[in-house]
């Protein structure tokens, strides 16, 4: 009613204007604040749209590289992610405009669910799958075939292709795209002019399984870390799949010796490493006779390179090794036992001519230290070795460096086309899709026929190498690749546009060598090599030590150790410990102190061997510390050889000769020939007892005075005998009394008359023997009297 008086003309009063306009303000408060929330509320609505998207997942696309005439048919799942159920919803298939670059497809890779890039047109059509509503939270299913002729895909080339899902949910109520996934299509229905030889490298590598120990048998057991390798080879393992995977394809095998060493070890009686140096019985021979037979089918007629034994780390030796004295040595050795290996349990001739640092990264001293053992050629990576003269393609693997040395520079973006997790069957296509979308590009570049190298990661998984498996079969089946062996690639001629440039040692990724094997761990391998040397040398049969610890240093070496310090520390130590365990069993046995009386002496040693073996070419030195008391042979000390049985010991004997009184330390030490202490000392107290002249001269005199005494008590029992004998002579008449005239005969006068008749002058000696008893006398025996009975 007031705006109809004011409308009236009707003249208000100023508090009246003031009032309605007051009100007015606070009537069209609302009005403003929800004007001014508009805008947050829309963000906040992208925001959630964003953070909540309905996902796609490509889980199958067939084929990989479709022709002429062929049905595309692709399948997967959608899943809503938001909070709101998505109504009137479909999947879709969209083709975009070719790709001219590797770059391109790359770009598309990193965004390949980016709702905000379009992808081209919808083929829509009856080539759709419809969904009434998608709940959240669920996984729907689909699955859309097309004809190839019904994507309009035109020239030759790389297409951009999505799987897209559109619909609409309450609170955007208009159709749209919510979820898309992005891929390519690789189109080349014909035969390429000019065809691109590739290389496919098919690694067969594994980690560190056995231990330098041995059982004490001939066959010397051996010993497992665990059994996991076991596992590996058994049906579903991972090496089982790689095995079955790669007969089927046309690849060159890259296999470290170690594996096949191993697994060959399995296939006779080995142990199992447990707590407390306890070990249990390995029970999968018939496992590892199965694969080792399955492998020597699949390399038959195939190219197969040799790695040295045990893969060893070329990085980490080049960085931090070779500072210490003899680190070369042991890739020298593991390089010449490869072939030896590869042709004992394969039955084929591997080229050992190929050395392959981590991920293709090099550096001078890489270069260096990979040409050392005798390998003429380096499988680089094209993100390490990097193109810098500008050329517009990509140019062929092989390349002089210098020295004789070629470079066979693997392409990154092939070569990484299986990282990752490949778990999941959306994620493994997108691969495969994705890898051979790189080869077509690569191969559109020029007319020039290149050779290119597809050096993967070193042990894939078994997701990923399923598919691998899955791409490289695609490649061999298309219109623009042929494949090619390792060696006819590195025999190519070289692209004289391409880099030769080795980067700089500081141009190593940073990434790569935090995961090096530190100078330490060399120190600790070149000590156990020290205490391997000391210990050979005294054995009878050195190869039942020599073999098994010269394995597991290049074991110690290994690239499997890259990211795992702990275990690569404790498998160091492991067998440094186990080298001192078996040295200990020859040794010196304890002494406790030794007395000497005399002027010389024998001191026995004893050494001990516990081993299996018997041990030669020991000394050992037994040493006075006090040489002008005690003299060892004549001199300060005396050496002497030692043999010894295996499992018993030997007593050496030691000649004295001591000058004067009081306690020496002696010391006993084994040496090796060559002068090499062996094992700890054995220090012993010796009580030496001097036998002086003097003491001597009265010693002597005493013997003499015995000797008087005997002489005057035979003497004296002779006259006695011969007075005796007279007195009992003829009687009167002149005959002979009755008995034999035997002058040592006793008297028959009793012994008081005797002793009269003897004269005052010849008293009787404390020596003088009384007589016998007679056997028939009962009377006891007097004091200090002869009873004979």
């Amino acid at each position: 009613m007031a705006e109809a008086a004011d409308f009236l003309g009707t003249s208000p009063s100023p508090a009246r204007r003031w009032l309605r306009r007051a009100g007015a303000l606070l009537a069209g408060a609302p009005l403003l604040a929800g004007i001014l929330q508009l805008p947050a509320a829309t963000s906040a609505q992208a925001a959630s749209s964003d953070s909540d998207p309905v996902s796609v997942s490509l889980d199958t696309l067939s084929p990989n590289v479709p022709t002429d005439g062929d049905t595309l048919t692709v399948s997967g799942t959608v899943t809503n992610n938001g909070k709101q159920s998505v109504t009137g919803a479909h999947v879709g298939l969209r083709v975009g405009a070719p790709l001219g670059t590797r770059s391109a497809i790359d770009g598309i890779a990193r965004r390949s669910d980016d709702l905000q890039a379009s992808v081209g047109n919808e083929v829509g059509g009856k080539y759709v799958e419809k969904f009434a509503k998608l709940a959240p939270g669920v996984a729907q299913h689909f699955s859309i075939s097309v004809p190839v002729d019904k994507l309009d895909l035109g020239q030759d080339g790389v297409y951009e292709f999505g799987v897209s899902l559109s619909g609409q949910t309450a609170a955007q109520p208009w159709e749209q795209v919510l979820g898309i996934q992005r891929t390519f299509l690789a189109w080349q229905p014909e035969e390429a002019d000019t065809k691109t030889k590739a290389t496919y490298l098919w690694p067969l590598i594994s980690t560190v399984h056995m231990t330098a120990k041995t059982g004490a048998g001939e066959q010397q057991t051996p010993v497992f870390l665990n059994d996991d390798l076991a596992k590996d080879i058994s049906p579903g393992g991972r090496l089982a799949q790689m095995l079955a995977l790669g007969r089927e394809l046309d690849v060159t095998w890259v296999i470290d010796p170690d594996l096949l060493a191993s697994v060959d070890a399995m296939t006779r009686s080995y142990r199992l490493q447990g707590d407390n140096d306890t070990t249990t019985a390995g029970t999968h021979q018939a496992v590892a006779k199965q694969f080792l037979a399955d492998l020597q089918k699949a390399v038959a007629d195939k190219e197969v390179v040799a790695l040295p034994f045990a893969d060893p780390d070329l990085a980490s030796l080049a960085h931090n090794g070779t500072s210490v004295t003899g680190s070369l040595s042991h890739l020298k050795d593991a390089t010449d036992v490869a072939a030896t290996t590869v042709r004992t349990v394969l039955h084929v001739t591997p080229s050992t001519d190929f050395a392959w640092p981590v991920d293709g990264a090099v550096d001078p001293s890489i270069i260096k230290v990979a040409t050392s053992a005798g390998a003429d050629k380096v499988i680089a990576r094209s993100d390490s070795l990097q193109e810098t003269g500008g050329l517009s393609y990509t140019p062929s693997a092989a390349r002089p460096i210098g020295g004789g040395t070629s470079a066979v520079v693997a392409d990154a973006r092939l070569s990484e086309a299986f990282e990752g997790d490949l778990t999941k069957a959306g994620s493994a296509t997108l691969a495969v899709q994705r890898f051979l979308a790189q080869s077509l590009a690569l191969n559109l570049q020029t007319d020039q026929q290149r050779s290119i190298v597809v050096a993967p990661q070193r042990m894939p998984s078994a997701s990923q190498a399923q598919a691998m498996a899955q791409g490289i079969t695609a490649l061999q089946d298309n219109n623009w690749t042929l494949s090619q062996e390792l060696t006819s690639t590195a025999k190519a001629k070289p692209d004289p546009g391409a880099t030769t440039r080795i980067p700089s040692t500081s141009a190593y990724p940073s990434l790569l060598r935090k995961q090096e094997l530190p100078r330490a761990a060399f120190e600790q391998i070149a000590r156990t090599q020290d205490k391997l040397d000391n210990f050979q040398v005294i054995l009878t049969d050195e190869s039942r030590v020599v073999t098994p610890f010269g394995r597991a240093m290049n074991r110690e070496m290994s690239t499997a150790w890259r990211g795992r310090i702990v275990e690569a520390d404790r498998f160091r130590l492991g067998v440094e410990t186990y080298l001192d365990q078996l040295a200990d069993q020859v040794k010196l046995i304890d002494k406790s102190e030794t007395k000497l009386s005399g002027r010389s002496a024998t001191i026995p040693v004893t050494v001990q061997n516990n081993l299996v073996q018997g041990v030669d070419h020991l000394v050992l030195r037994l040493t006075s510390t006090m040489p002008t008391r005690l003299e060892i042979g004549g001199r300060p000390y005396d050496e002497q050889p030692v043999t010894v049985s295996g499992g018993h010991s030997q007593s050496v004997k030691f000649t004295t000769s001591a000058n004067a009184n009081g306690r020496v330390t002696v010391i006993a030490q084994l040496f090796t020939q060559d002068g090499q202490e062996y094992g700890a000392p054995v220090r012993f107290d010796v009580k030496v007892t001097e036998v002086t002249p003097t003491v001597m001269l009265v010693i002597g005199g005493g013997v003499l005075l015995l000797v008087l005494a005997g002489f005057r008590m035979y003497t004296q029992r002779k006259r006695a005998a011969a007075r005796e004998a007279s007195e009992d002579g003829p009687d009167e008449s002149g005959q002979d009394t009755d008995g034999p005239q035997n002058p040592e005969a006793p008297s028959d006068r009793p012994k008081e008359e005797s002793d009269a008749a003897s004269g005052a002058d010849d008293p009787e000696q404390p020596s003088d023997p009384t007589p016998d008893t007679a056997p028939e006398s009962v009377d006891p025996s007097g004091t200090g009297e002869r009873v004979d009975r």
